[in-house]
């Protein structure tokens, strides 16, 4: 499903859940709709409206508004899931080392980090995965490092919590990339201790690599 029409039917769903909890508030303190209206500066109608879910595009002010008015606090943050909108850099990055593996282990991209269970609320995926008989490589694929230390942590997280045994982190060769690795050579090799040739041979074999690596391509 395209990144997009996933967000619409979260985005959907978690309103219609938050309308919900504004209209069982609302009955337990006994407000009428006028009461909300005249809070708001809207009409009885526009908040019958509202609370029903007819009103399209509700934007988080005014639905922070009527969640406040009914004695409701609303918190809300956004957290990578891994499967945005991928750019060609990207694409083209991961499908470099896709042409160098040996053709028996699987190839996928944007696998979960854990099994999506109903309501287990994790999101994240990881680029793509490399899959051999009794074995599991995740790739974490970037074309410009920003801030490598936000990605040595995202990494190491998605490791530990999808009990993964290899993680290849796959950067686009570039002067600036290339920079970024020599200037963090040290913290680099104790995350990603197997060298690149040693992995890039691993995967043409069709074994998976003796532990983590940092490819450039």
């Amino acid at each position: 499903m395209h990144p997009t029409t996933k967000g619409r039917a979260r985005g959907r769903s978690q309103l219609a859940e938050l309308l919900g909890e504004a209209n069982r508030a609302r009955a337990s303190a006994g407000l009428t709709q006028r009461a909300i209206g005249l809070a708001l500066g809207i009409s009885s109608w526009q908040v019958s409206r509202l609370l029903r879910g007819e009103t399209e595009d509700v934007g988080l002010v005014r639905l922070t508004e009527l969640l406040a008015t009914v004695g409701l606090d609303l918190a809300a943050r956004a957290f990578p899931n891994g499967a945005g909108l991928r750019d060609a850099g990207q694409l083209a990055l991961l499908e470099r080392l896709h042409l160098r593996l040996h053709a028996s282990p699987g190839w996928c991209v944007e696998i979960p980090v854990v099994e999506r269970l109903a309501g287990s609320g994790d999101l994240r995926a990881w680029d793509a995965g490399i899959d051999g008989p009794g074995w599991a490589v995740r790739i974490e694929a970037e074309t410009r490092i920003r801030d490598l230390q936000e990605v040595q942590r995202r990494v190491a997280l998605k490791q530990r919590d999808g009990a993964v045994q290899v993680v290849i982190l796959l950067l686009s060769d570039s002067a600036h990339n290339r920079r970024v690795v020599r200037e963090n050579a040290a913290s680099l090799q104790r995350q990603f201790p197997i060298s690149a040739r040693s992995a890039l041979r691993a995967l043409r074999d069709g074994r998976m690599p003796a532990g983590n690596a940092l490819i450039l391509l």
